[in-house]
């Protein structure tokens, strides 16, 4: 089994998995970071959004082999406090219900509000609607994302 060094949260790892065994499993079963949630395994609901490159990224889908010098950051190292912005709007807003999906939203929204520094709400709407929540809170999605915009600004 190949050994992989995978840049992930500011840390160098090591990994020995198939080269085919995707990230989000890398990330489980591996190295212990849980909060990357496994929605469909086809890259349809978001729940396994990471940051690879910045990019809001399926990593269901990733395969561990094709991650070599990249940056990943999961939910985990968006902050180590958890006062990101978006993390911070979640909060205020009080998004989550089952909260399943969250970690998924709040790294959809993350990655871009660095490239949307003032979306309108069909930007926004636009953004988050390859992220599906079961609980319907969408509302509270959209307006979070809002918040944070503004505390980013």
């Amino acid at each position: 089994m190949p050994n992989y060094k995978l840049h992930i949260n500011g840390k160098e790892r090591s990994v020995a998995a198939d080269a085919d065994t995707p990230l989000l499993w890398v990330l489980r079963d591996e190295l212990n970071l849980v909060g990357t949630k496994f929605g469909c395994g086809i890259a349809q609901c978001g729940a396994c959004t990471v940051h690879i490159d910045g990019v809001a990224t399926r990593s269901c889908q990733m395969q561990v082999s094709s991650l070599d010098n990249l940056i990943i950051t999961t939910i985990e190292g968006l902050s180590e406090d958890g006062n990101h912005p978006v993390q911070q709007a979640w909060k205020e807003i009080d998004v989550p219900q089952c909260g399943y999906c969250q970690s998924g939203q709040i790294m959809t929204a993350a990655a871009f509000l660095e490239e949307h520094k003032n979306p309108s709400e069909e930007e926004i709407r636009k953004a988050m609607n390859g992220n599906i929540c079961r609980c319907a809170s969408y509302n509270r999605i959209e307006k979070a994302v809002k918040v944070a915009a503004e505390k980013m600004a």
